[in-house]
């Protein structure tokens, strides 16, 4: 069993930040813990705009505090996400964020991330390394 608090992540390496400066996300379920996913803790900053194709992971994201507009950048149409809403990014689908207020949101990855992660220039994070979640089918084709 595994107990933890975004608190005690404060400062740690599994707090990131990025190199763009719009968010920060606490980490608190890596792929090393080998359970299938990642869960994460992130915060977009008010008056941000932010770009990200996560063509090598599914995302579910539930807004918890502020607001934003989130665009699909594929067919162009906007959503207002604020607090009790979820967005699910089952296509791989091109999106930006652009956030109004503050947004704290918890995500879920699959495959999930080691912790490091940042978007490229694409707004990609790069493709998870099966050893390094433990998947024995990945692992015995790779």
């Amino acid at each position: 069993m595994i107990v933890r608090s975004f608190q005690e992540l404060e400062g740690t390496d599994r707090h990131v930040r990025a190199a763009s400066g719009t968010w920060e996300s606490k980490r608190i379920v890596l792929a090393k813990e080998k359970v299938g996913f990642s869960l994460h803790e992130t915060v977009l900053y008010a008056g941000t705009e932010t770009s990200m194709w996560y063509a090598n992971h599914i995302e579910a994201v539930v807004c918890v505090e502020g607001e934003a507009e989130l665009t699909d950048d594929e067919t162009g149409r906007k959503y207002t996400i604020t607090p009790g809403t979820m967005y699910l990014l089952d296509g791989h689908e091109r999106h930006t964020m652009r956030i109004k207020q503050d947004f704290r949101c918890i995500c879920v990855f699959n495959p999930p991330v080691t912790g490091r992660e940042d978007h490229d220039e694409n707004g990609v994070y790069p493709p998870p390394e099966p050893e390094a979640w433990g998947d024995p089918q990945l692992t015995e084709e790779a």
